[in-house]
């Protein structure tokens, strides 16, 4: 999933892009709630330029599955870096670009 934490602007900052991630994240059983690296992100419904909220730390964040055309923001692309874990499956099955396997970036 792109994953970008729209409360992570810099401090008086009023910028529309936050720091985002392509990462792996696992559903609850109701599919409202996002688990990535130890945060819940629950959806909501009327955020404005977000769709989650970590329910924790109250902050917002943009998520959507990761698109062939690496236009994964909700600004279109921009260069975001890529876990680890799923590197490999992303410029694999995702962006069908299998020479890029070993960028970090998109």
């Amino acid at each position: 999933m792109y994953i970008e934490n729209k409360s992570g602007q810099l401090q008086g900052s009023a910028g529309i892009q936050g720091p985002a991630v392509i990462g792996r994240v696992t559903f609850s059983q109701t599919r409202r709630t996002l688990y990535y690296q130890g945060r819940q992100l629950k959806k909501v419904g009327n955020g404005y330029k977000y769709n989650h909220v970590d329910e924790q730390t109250g902050e917002h964040f943009w998520i959507s599955g990761p698109k062939k055309n690496g236009a994964d923001g909700l600004y279109g692309y921009r260069p975001v870096p890529i876990d680890d874990d799923v590197r490999e499956e992303y410029w694999t099955s995702i962006r069908k670009q299998p020479d890029k396997k070993s960028s970090k970036v998109t």
